[in-house]
């Protein structure tokens, strides 16, 4: 997605880390049995990244749960209580919306979006399957975005799919789909966040006809869920319980959101001080996940750690059951900000980011072709990611040894919208006819060339990108044979610098193709390897040159 303002997670990691009052130290945790334990050191001994992830690629995720069914796109459930305009908002807010939509927050909140969402359409074999045609090689699902609400049988943690809502174990279907599309099987956890980012349900309007009337989490006990469809539930253990409550009397939006931005606003990863229940809890919820679904991949939404060493316990408990299933620690656990030591015990996850050269060990990408979660908007106003556009980051990510994770939003009902069908099928159609140029491939000795500059390296970087030209080309390579994608198609004769005498003396290239297409004439001189690629057919649009000889990888 193209957005010219600030993105919300950029703002929360804009407001620095929270004050040590705020935080408390790390009590030790009970180490779970196996190799592994929660120490740095033991970590980046033990572990190495699999090969299967290495060869992979390519993921699709479906960022998917009840924050869907609005239709209004990323952290509803926060921005729903948020008056007032942020940087990212373009029309109409999520707490416009919701008051026109559903009412005003002190009486109808989150809580009531949970009762609405039934997943009544949902087939994820379905739309697995039409991942795995498009060369996924794993697919991951949520588990638990900031919202609180576990999207599975969770044993310790009351909200969750198969007690309301729709009532059904969500990670059970995405796996057993994903693993009999013989697809690695990854889940993303979000919740460690949700203890902060939830707070703005116990605050109020600071202005207009309800200024002073508190949200619905501020009031709403067990008792008040009788004859509803929650009867039995606390909501309090849904909203995280009041820790941040906006103090009465504040009386302009500007002076509530800089209340709410100088404290859940900041992104915490800290033990929060007085709450270690919700840590303990947020442990036992992990492990669970993984004991139960066994995942090939655990996406932790963290930019490294969480909660000291219950977060490190989290990574050694997982790696431990993957030694005990596999006999290795042949899975992936993420984080987003990691220093060189730390990614050798996790692996980097760079969001709606590039990095500009190639990163070893290998790393990912996520990215999305809308919002994160499904926004009507982005259908209506045609402003998804293109195929083409998905296309040149995996080819630009992939050439400097990453892995794309690529969502596809789906909308409540469990389907995805029309133009995100087209948009999948024409991102296939690439795949399938140049498929062997990203898969199983490696980065060469270096990743393309051309006139476009990368943005700067790092997360939410995407959106400066300058558009790509005929003329920008990325490498990856295969046993001997060496692969050349091109960002656009080229017209007329291409000179490929990299390939010239100059810059591989010794090397001799004896023949080129167009993957899916002729063999191509070309000539070779000092400065550069030149040919001309014939113009595209059924709809390719970036082509991509199988290049063999000798000394060439």
């Amino acid at each position: 997605m193209k957005t010219p303002h600030l993105t919300r997670r950029e703002l929360l990691a804009g407001a620095g880390a929270a004050s040590a009052a705020a935080l408390t130290p790390a009590p030790a945790v009970a180490a779970t049995e196996g190799p592994f334990s929660a120490d740095w050191q033991s970590l980046a001994s033990g572990y190495r990244h699999p090969a299967w992830f290495r060869d992979a690629k390519l993921g699709i995720w479906a960022h998917w749960g009840p924050q869907c069914q609005p239709e209004w796109g990323d952290w509803y459930a926060r921005a729903l209580y948020q008056q007032g305009r942020n940087p990212w908002d373009q029309g109409e807010t999520a707490y416009e919306n919701h008051l026109r939509r559903y009412g005003h927050p002190s009486r109808t909140g989150f809580l009531d979006i949970i009762g609405q969402w039934k997943a009544q359409n949902w087939q994820p074999d379905y739309l697995v399957k039409k991942y795995q045609r498009a060369g996924a090689r794993y697919f991951v699902g949520m588990g638990c975005h900031h919202d609180n609400f576990d999207l599975y049988a969770s044993k310790n943690h009351e909200w969750n799919s198969t007690r309301v809502g729709p009532k059904k174990d969500i990670l059970a279907g995405w796996s057993k789909a994903a693993r009999e599309a013989g697809l690695r099987f990854g889940v993303s956890n979000h919740s460690g966040h949700a203890w902060h980012w939830y707070q703005p349900a116990y605050g109020y309007d600071a202005e207009g006809p309800m200024r002073g009337r508190r949200y619905d989490a501020y009031w709403l006990r067990k008792h008040h869920g009788q004859g509803k469809y929650w009867e039995g539930l606390d909501p309090q253990e849904l909203y995280t319980g009041p820790y941040y409550v906006a103090p009465p009397g504040i009386r302009t939006i500007k002076e509530m959101n800089d209340w709410h931005g100088q404290r859940d606003g900041q992104w915490l990863e800290g033990i929060p001080a007085g709450n270690i229940a919700f840590v303990d809890k947020w442990l036992k919820r992990q492990k669970q996940i993984v004991e139960d679904y066994k995942p090939d991949l655990m996406f932790m939404d963290h930019a490294g750690v969480p909660f000291g060493n219950y977060g490190l316990e989290a990574v050694a408990h997982y790696y431990n059951q993957a030694v005990a299933w596999h006999g290795s620690p042949d899975v992936i656990m993420t984080g987003g900000i990691l220093d060189s030591f730390a990614q050798r015990a996790l692996t980097w996850n760079v969001e709606r980011g590039v990095l500009d050269d190639i990163h070893s060990p290998p790393w990912q990408t996520c990215t999305c072709i809308g919002s994160w979660h499904y926004d009507r908007r982005h259908f209506d106003n045609n402003s998804y990611k293109s195929a083409k556009q998905v296309t040149q980051i995996l080819a630009d990510v992939v050439s400097k040894n990453g892995t794309l994770l690529f969502n596809v939003p789906v909308r409540g009902d469990g389907t995805i919208d029309e133009k995100e069908e087209a948009i999948v099928d024409q991102f296939t159609s690439w795949t399938q006819r140049n498929g062997e140029a990203i898969f199983a491939t490696r980065p060469w000795h270096k990743y393309g060339e051309g006139p476009t500059k990368p943005p700067p390296a790092g997360a939410f970087g995407e959106d400066k990108q300058k558009p790509f030209t005929g003329e920008d080309i990325r490498f990856t390579m295969r046993g001997d044979t060496l692969y050349a994608i091109f960002l656009d198609w080229p017209q007329g004769e291409s000179a490929i610098q990299s390939l010239g005498a100059n810059a591989l003396p010794g090397a001799v290239i004896e023949r080129v193709d167009l993957i899916g297409g002729p063999q191509l004439q070309f000539r070779r001189d000092a400065d550069a390897l030149r040919l001309s690629v014939p113009p595209p057919q059924d709809g390719a649009f970036l082509p991509a040159l199988r290049i063999r000889g000798r000394g060439l990888v």
